[in-house]
């Protein structure tokens, strides 16, 4: 990655009452450079934004170049947002993983589906995954400089055979002398292992655990947690591969490996160490673990305990906002994946406590992608179409915002919402977290004591 191809960082907001403001920054303006340091990205423009004394370069919408100086105190933020967070561009995956999500998708779609990222930087700010095979040594370095950590890394197994049969990448094999590298400099690793039957699981699986739990026996761990994921499989991948899909024999037969393991672990580390995906549960159709098992969710992005964490922050809001009965009538229809059913049916049986408020829950599988058991966040447009036309949807659909293309509109399938809601004949109400689902349930209600 060289300079040249690092562009000024274009401002998509500025905050209200910021300092931002108050100098006269406008949406459309760049920031060329801070103190004399082009900003390769959002992490540079954090960094070096921690000086008191700032002296910025800005190209204005019209192309018009300012020189503006500025005092603030230490930890001050400017109050600007942008466009993108990575100003030099991506850096792309050099990995060929068969069960790689982004090979597993039908021609044709939007550029942005078939992007694979495998960027320290993303891994940083978003917690996304890398697999540390395609870092120069100047980005080592820059690690190191900047102490970026926790970073996310896929490890999939300690073995160097394994893990370059897995990524097929000859670099592969250098995951234990790397995380040494972060033991040494005192930086943090969340892990994850994504479980393909027949390849890296049985006594390979419990080799890389046992082998990631020597990395977290420090004063500051190392590895501070690890994720173990069943693979994913879609009708979309090559014919000719080697991956089987996770069975419900398998599931049983790693929840049961991983939580003997995670006894072994506790009794050593205090903590349970190692968690499984919530997938896991609903495949072997076995209870979810208890609130408690998940500790401080430090997977959460990660599906590992995301529904118990659901559940307790739903009866929360519930408390907090439900009313005993609304005025006049209102029915919705909430879509799901239907490997959670299960698990809502009692926030469904809660909400229709409400006199008056009905919500009828839609579990649906995806024929899109080839699942019969399919998470919510995998739910496409054609989907939803297809099993959802003729049925008496009620005022509106309750469409978790987990199906869609992050703040914006586009299903993985390209549909979008609209189109969706026009062909559907309803309302579709996107939405994010429990507190905007029970909100989006009464908005029209006048709610009664």
């Amino acid at each position: 990655m060289t300079y040249s191809s690092i562009r000024p960082a274009k401002i998509s907001f500025v905050i209200p009452n910021s300092i931002a403001e108050e100098v006269g920054f406008e949406v459309g303006d760049s920031l060329v450079n801070i103190n004399g340091v082009q900003l390769r990205d959002l992490i540079d423009y954090q960094f070096l934004c921690a000086d008191e004394y700032l002296k910025l370069d800005v190209v204005d919408n019209k192309g018009k170049i300012y020189y503006v100086e500025l005092q603030k105190d230490y930890d001050d933020d400017l109050g600007l947002e942008f466009e993108k967070v990575l100003f030099d561009g991506l850096i792309q995956c050099n990995n060929h993983c068969p069960f790689c999500f982004i090979d597993q998708q039908p021609l044709g779609k939007r550029n942005s589906l078939y992007l694979k990222d495998d960027d320290y930087r993303l891994s940083f700010l978003y917690g996304s995954y890398l697999t540390l095979t395609n870092l120069s040594q100047k980005e080592w370095e820059r690690i190191e400089r900047m102490r970026l950590s926790p970073l996310y890394v896929s490890v999939h197994s300690t073995e160097a055979d394994v893990r370059t049969r897995l990524l097929k990448n000859h670099r592969a094999g250098q995951i234990i002398e790397q995380l040494k590298w972060f033991q040494e400099r005192q930086l943090q690793i969340h892990a994850q292992v994504v479980v393909c039957p027949g390849i890296n699981d049985s006594f390979h699986l419990e080799k890389t655990l046992t082998d990631l739990a020597l990395f977290h026996q420090e004063d500051i761990p190392t590895i501070i947690s690890t994720a173990v994921v069943p693979v994913g499989l879609t009708r979309f991948r090559p014919i000719k591969d080697e991956l089987i899909p996770v069975t419900r024999t398998k599931a049983k037969e790693v929840i049961k490996q991983v939580q003997s393991l995670q006894k072994e672990f506790f009794h050593r580390f205090n903590s349970n160490f190692v968690w499984l995906a919530d997938e896991w549960f609903l495949i072997g159709q076995e209870e979810l673990p208890p609130e408690s098992h998940y500790e401080d969710y430090p997977q959460s992005n990660n599906g590992v305990g995301s529904i118990r964490q659901f559940i307790r922050e739903f009866e929360a809001t519930a408390k907090q906002l439900l009313p005993a009965k609304i005025n006049g009538s209102a029915t919705f229809t909430w879509v799901v994946g239907n490997a959670v059913e299960k698990a809502f049916l009692p926030l469904v049986e809660r909400l229709n406590a409400v006199d008056g408020l009905t919500i009828i829950l839609e579990a649906l599988h995806s024929d899109y992608w080839g699942q019969e058991t399919t998470v919510t966040g995998l739910l496409t447009g054609e989907d939803l179409l297809n099993q959802l036309q003729g049925k008496d949807l009620g005022n509106g659909i309750l469409l978790p915002s987990i199906m869609l293309k992050y703040n914006d509109i586009y299903f993985l399938d390209d549909m979008t919402v609209e189109e969706l809601a026009q062909q559907l004949n309803v309302r579709i109400f996107p939405i994010t977290g429990t507190e905007e689902l029970i909100k989006t349930c009464l908005h029209n209600s006048t709610l009664s004591t």
